[in-house]
């Protein structure tokens, strides 16, 4: 470019374009008009700053945040749109959080475990199906499908590990910002300080790392951070790596969602070898009957047989059931940790598991312009379709990149993020997301707008509908397999307040 600013690249309606120098550009407020931005940053000019990732005539990318299942699968169809994308990764590997409870196995077959498009590309490259009856691990779920899709050539050269995000906003523009807003491409800061360009940005970062509290109230208990050393979030693996904290002592669970029941059974086996091994489970609820679910009524088998197998600890006294304690006060006392219910009652352990569920993080986007159900946490549109106290697992609808927008054009939450507080999630429903994202995405609102799923019939969700069934022996052990909510794969979130957790 010279410094002629009568040679600039022609702006956008409403928007100024990138000027030939600095000095220019400073005055213009250059940096606005991305077609030109992209010129001036192929031609070397200096208005644009280190932000720069696109050459002269390229499409800027959708950034996808997070390379778990749904972020992968957002990529898959990307790709399949024929819209430029990058996925970048907080870990260092694809499906990080996956891998955190990849000794839980799933109770939804492969069937519906796999994302359409990821499938499509994975076939095309001779990829060997697994039985799509069979039920897969977390470490399955990775080193037979993730994996494999991230090492295509369509995804690995769009995909960065070791890049954690840490802010979203426009170029050139606060959240205050209006005119020509939606015309302005998005700026992503990384923790190490680069500043990457999209066009849009689709978020499936999704809730492990940011779990519930212990507290009944929705807050830390009095004395939980200074306890942390002794308190487990959801599904540790305790036949496992986390063995030795848990054989031959007092444990605590704390929640009534699968992530609880996965944990209660696995401590139950552990105790059948390791003498000494206590179980108390401890529910906020009046009654642990939610966290039965369908039992035999279940569609799902092994989700079945979770409830079941729950059911015949507590009828056989292999665990203390304790109801209606919600936890105020955590106090540590050397090896041991004692919760104090807001009724004054005690417990005292050698470790609390708290599978009290998760909640999304929405700080990276603080610059954006994010409207948020003021109960769950996703878009107004979608809570009326999830909000668990008027639906169960088998009444949410599906829904896409419609129900999924926000104020901010282009900006979409995915997967388990876009749920909010929600225990209804179910993989299948993240993958159908992305789908519809995808196509509006490239134009195609005719696609974008038919959305549909393929699920199974969820079973029973409803509390009443299996009372009286506290009789009724269900299996325990291996035959017990539980999902973890975080993922959803096509059961719910591990929280402890929805029939369907």
């Amino acid at each position: 470019m010279t410094s002629d600013a009568s040679s600039a690249v022609p702006a956008t309606a409403g928007q100024n374009p990138c000027c030939g120098t600095a000095e220019q550009a400073a005055a213009a407020d250059a940096c606005c008009a991305p077609a030109a931005k992209a010129d001036a940053i192929a031609e070397g000019a200096g208005c644009c700053g280190p932000a720069a990732t696109v050459g002269a005539g390229e499409r800027l990318p959708v950034i996808v945040i997070g390379a778990g299942p749904v972020g992968l699968a957002a990529a898959a169809h990307l790709h399949e749109q024929g819209v430029p994308f990058l996925v970048l990764e907080a870990g260092d590997q694809v499906g990080a959080s996956v891998r955190q409870w990849s000794h839980v196995g799933l109770f939804s077959p492969w069937r519906y475990d796999i994302d359409p498009a990821g499938r499509r590309l994975l076939t095309a490259a001779g990829w060997a199906a697994p039985d799509e009856q069979e039920l897969p691990t977390g470490a399955d779920l990775v080193d037979t499908y993730l994996e494999p899709l991230a090492k295509l050539p369509a995804i690995a050269a769009h995909l960065r590990l070791g890049a954690r995000v840490t802010a979203i906003s426009r170029v050139g523009a606060d959240r205050v910002r209006t005119v020509g807003r939606a015309d302005l491409p998005f700026v992503v800061r990384l923790a190490d300080g680069t500043e990457i360009t999209g066009s849009a940005i689709i978020d499936a970062s999704g809730t492990w790392r940011t779990p519930n509290p212990l507290g009944v109230n929705g807050l830390p208990a009095h004395g939980e951070p200074e306890a942390a050393d002794l308190i487990d979030h959801a599904l540790p693996d305790v036949l496992g790596t986390d063995r030795d904290a848990h054989a031959g002592k007092h444990t605590i669970v704390i929640g009534s969602g699968h992530s609880a029941a996965n944990t209660l059974l696995d401590l139950a086996r552990l105790a059948e070898t390791e003498p000494g091994t206590r179980i108390t489970w401890a529910v906020r609820g009046g009654s642990a009957q939610r966290a039965f679910g369908g039992e035999d009524a279940d569609e799902l088998p092994a989700r079945g047989a979770l409830g079941s197998g729950l059911h015949t600890l507590v009828d056989t006294g292999r665990l203390d059931l304790v109801t209606g304690f919600g936890v105020h006060t955590a106090r540590t006392s050397g090896d041991t940790i004692t919760l104090i219910a807001t009724d004054g009652r005690e417990l005292t352990a050698d470790r609390v598991v708290s599978a009290t569920g998760f909640r999304p993080d929405h700080s990276i986007a603080g610059e954006l312009r994010l409207d948020l159900d003021p109960i769950l946490g996703c878009t107004r549109t979608l809570a009326e379709l999830i909000d668990p106290n008027q639906h169960s697992c088998g009444t949410v609808s599906p829904h896409g990149y419609r129900e999924l927008g926000q104020p901010e054009p282009n900006y979409y939450a995915v997967g388990m993020k876009s749920y909010g507080r929600a225990p209804t999630f179910l993989m299948a429903t993240g993958y159908e997301q992305v789908r519809s994202i995808a196509a509006a995405l490239a134009g195609d609102y005719d696609a974008a707008d038919d959305v549909q799923l393929d699920l199974p019939e969820t079973g029973v969700c409803s509390v009443n509908l299996v009372a009286g069934q506290a009789g009724r022996l269900g299996p325990t052990g291996n035959a017990v397999r539980a999902e973890p909510g975080v993922t959803g794969l096509l059961s719910l979130t591990a929280t402890g307040g929805s029939c369907c957790s």
